[in-house]
């Protein structure tokens, strides 16, 4: 199960690397003639109601995800939440407490919430960071292109990816740093930074790769629900969280829901972000099989 969970997670992302070879139309083509038509030979998963190609845009909805999921996990589960907690663990005194104590208020707050709040309160500022970049130098695409999105997604996840790395890393460290071959790299004078990553990292890569794939599935979902609330990727960038608002919180002529007469709009996102949730949590439960001596 684990394997099939890598392949079918492999097969959704080489969609998202590969979407500029992949899609069938632009995905910002507006075709006003074809709006709200089903699944066809044209259109593999039919088309919205501004005649735009859903099959392309689920697509580079899925290249969005990707990004953002592998982007937040290098800044903050890996180099964040693996530094701060080998230097906590390690040290400990005060430099463990204020690390520790830093943490536990931020994860007072509800997640989602916290995501929320940061993602509304810093987007006006980075976007006006940004055209004033574009106006003073004039590099034009930085808002248009979706960097900025990224960006202010990537500083809205670090609460959610490194507290919970930092604190796996830090309790393995704890045990570590006083074993026996820790202590005849002290007393040979080797440096702290080549014990830290030379004897003490290597063997805590285990927990930290079943963390990381068990967390790959919450940052993908955090990044729908951010721009679900359009807080997120903002258009015309696709993004499968806009996609499924588009769809649920729209209304049709006559006030006819769009969900009730087209749900077959919905169910490509909807299945896209299952099928990834879903899959990361079935390879986590694999690789704490092989890499968990205990669970075996």
């Amino acid at each position: 199960m684990g394997f099939a969970g890598l392949i079918i997670i492999i097969f959704i992302y080489s969609l998202g690397i590969f979407a500029p070879v992949l899609q069938t139309h632009d995905y910002q083509a507006i075709d006003l003639s074809r709006t709200q038509h089903a699944p066809s030979a044209e259109n593999w998963l039919g088309t919205d109601r501004a005649g735009r190609d859903l099959y392309s845009r689920v697509i580079w909805g899925i290249q969005t995800t990707v990004i953002i999921t592998i982007t937040t996990l290098i800044t903050g589960s890996l180099l964040l939440g693996v530094t701060m907690g080998l230097v906590a663990g390690y040290f400990r005194g005060w430099i463990d407490a204020v690390i520790m104590r830093v943490g536990e208020v931020i994860s007072a707050f509800p997640d989602i919430l916290l995501i929320i709040l940061l993602a509304a309160t810093l987007r006006p500022r980075i976007v006006n960071f940004a055209r004033d970049i574009e106006d003073n130098t004039g590099i034009s695409g930085l808002v248009s292109s979706g960097v900025v999105d990224y960006i202010v997604i990537g500083i809205a996840l670090l609460p959610l990816t490194w507290f919970g790395m930092m604190r796996l890393v830090r309790g393995q460290v704890l045990a570590l740093r006083e074993a026996e071959y820790i202590e005849a790299a002290r007393a040979m004078g080797m440096s702290t930074p080549k014990i830290l990553f030379r004897h003490i990292l290597p063997n805590v890569v285990s927990p930290v790769i079943v963390a990381v794939s068990f967390g790959l599935g919450g940052v993908a979902l955090s990044e729908v629900i951010l721009s679900f609330f359009g807080l997120g990727v903002q258009p015309p960038r696709p993004s499968l969280g806009v996609m499924i608002g588009d769809v649920t919180a729209r209304t049709g002529s006559g006030s006819v829901s769009v969900l009730r007469d087209h749900p077959e709009q919905l169910l490509a996102p909807i299945i896209v972000v299952w099928l990834m949730i879903f899959c990361w949590n079935i390879v986590g439960d694999a690789l704490n099989d092989v890499l968990n001596p205990r669970a075996r």
